[in-house]
C-alpha cells in the first residue's frame, strides 16, 4: 500500500495577512523533511499565540528561516508533475500560494484536500486513530513535518483495518 505524499503548512495566524512560517513534508516511503520560511518585507501580519504554539519567534525565521525561492524550487523538484495532499486544504493553499508568489515561481504539483482519500470508515476512525498514533510515536503538533508524518500514519492505519473490496 503506497500511502500519499502529505504536505503540512504553519502560519504566522489566521487570516487576512497570515502567511507560512513552515512547510513540511512526508513523501510515500515516510522521509521528512521541513523548512522554516524566512518572512518577507511585505509579510508582517503576526499572531502571538502563533508564536507561542509554534515556539518559533519571527526573529528566529528572520535568522533561521530558508528563503521562499529555495523552499519552492526544492519543492518543485521534489514533487513535479505529483500531488500531494494536506488536511487543511483552503488554508494551506493560500499560504502555499504566499510562499510562491514571493518565490516568483510557480507549483509544479497539484495540492489537494486529505480527506478526498478517505472512505466514510476512515473518517469516523480518524480522530481516535490519530491521537494514538501521535502517543506512540511521541509525534510533537504544530510542527509541519511530523504533522504530516502523523497524518500519513493515521491514513495508514486506518487504510489498513478496511475490509478487502470483494470484486
Amino acid at each position: 500500500m503506497i500511502p500519499p505524499i502529505i504536505l503540512d503548512i504553519e502560519a504566522s495566524g489566521f487570516g487576512v495577512g497570515s502567511y507560512p512560517i513552515e512547510i513540511g513534508y512526508v513523501d510515500a516511503s515516510g522521509a521528512t523533511w521541513s523548512a522554516l520560511v524566512q518572512p518577507q518585507a511585505g509579510w508582517v501580519h503576526w499572531d502571538d499565540k502563533a508564536e507561542k504554539l509554534h515556539q518559533q519567534s519571527r526573529q528566529a525565521l528572520v535568522e533561521n528561516g530558508q528563503t521562499p525561492h529555495a523552499i519552492a524550487t526544492h519543492l518543485n523538484l521534489t514533487f513535479n508533475g505529483q500531488t500531494l495532499y494536506t488536511d487543511g486544504w483552503y488554508q494551506d493553499f493560500v499560504w502555499l500560494h504566499s510562499l510562491y508568489d514571493a518565490a516568483g515561481l510557480n507549483p509544479s504539483f497539484k495540492l489537494e484536500d486529505l480527506s478526498l482519500l478517505l472512505t466514510i470508515e476512515q473518517q469516523s476512525a480518524w480522530h481516535d486513530t490519530e491521537q494514538t498514533i501521535r502517543n506512540t510515536f511521541a509525534l510533537p503538533e504544530h510542527r509541519a513535518a511530523m504533522d504530516a508524518k502523523a497524518l500519513q500514519l493515521t491514513w495508514l492505519k486506518t487504510a489498513e483495518s478496511m475490509p478487502a473490496l470483494v470484486g
